[in-house]
């Protein structure tokens, strides 16, 4: 057992356009022969989950604050890998139906995206959803922090990773914008140095989490 910090996060798309990815299938195996040796980079494949994640979609960062307000080195969650699906009507563009729902899984087609006023929620209950309070490494001790999450992230690619956009600064990012600037969203924590009867969800109102949720097309909605 481990204690973890756990949160959810909304990805909205405020565009006029949907994003589209479509079947991981054609990115990871776009000859169909079986093997991912011709892999456009775009994805990898999850052994945990048994099905694709789409590569730097996101980053979770939590950053120690000191007495001052400055800010310490970040700690970075574990989670790398994302599923786009239309989970949450998030504004009133959005007419009630989803177009994005199936992750996909090896030779079961997916669809993958966000339409247009939909928005890709991860709630806290799934996979990587979380920082690792006791990692040996890297512990989240009790402190006020800035819990930061960063959308399309700037990334340099690494040998043979794809760059499918690059920005102005010359970083890489999964999809071209018209602005880069507002893909943050961040708020002020407090870790406190113990935890409530059950110590999980807002106010202790949840219950104990029993099992984290698989970050697929079965998502839970809250």
């Amino acid at each position: 057992e481990h204690r973890t910090l756990r949160f959810t996060v909304t990805t909205p798309n405020i565009g006029d356009a949907d994003i589209f990815i479509g079947d991981p299938n054609t990115h990871m195996d776009p000859n169909g022969d079986g093997n991912f040796k011709d892999s456009d980079g775009l994805f990898e494949f999850a052994t945990c989950h048994n099905h694709f994640h789409f590569r730097n979609y996101a980053k979770y960062e939590l950053l120690p604050v000191a007495a001052d307000g400055s800010l310490g080195a970040p700690i970075q969650a574990k989670k790398r890998g994302f599923c786009m699906i239309d989970v949450t009507p998030f504004h009133e563009t959005s007419n009630g139906s989803w177009v994005y729902r199936s992750c996909g899984r090896i030779g079961i087609p997916g669809n993958q995206g966000i339409s247009t006023g939909w928005a890709d929620t991860y709630v806290k209950s799934l996979g990587g959803q979380y920082f690792l309070m006791d990692d040996p490494v890297a512990p989240v001790t009790p402190g006020n922090y800035l819990l930061r999450i960063t959308v399309n992230p700037p990334f340099v690619a690494s040998n043979k990773e794809p760059c499918p956009a690059l920005d102005t600064n010359g970083f890489c990012h999964m999809f071209k914008e018209s602005d880069y600037s507002n893909n943050v969203g961040q708020v002020y924590i407090t870790v406190p140095d113990r935890v409530g009867k059950t110590g999980w969800g807002p106010g202790g109102n949840d219950g104990n989490l029993t099992s984290e949720a698989s970050d697929d097309e079965d998502r839970p909605t809250k």
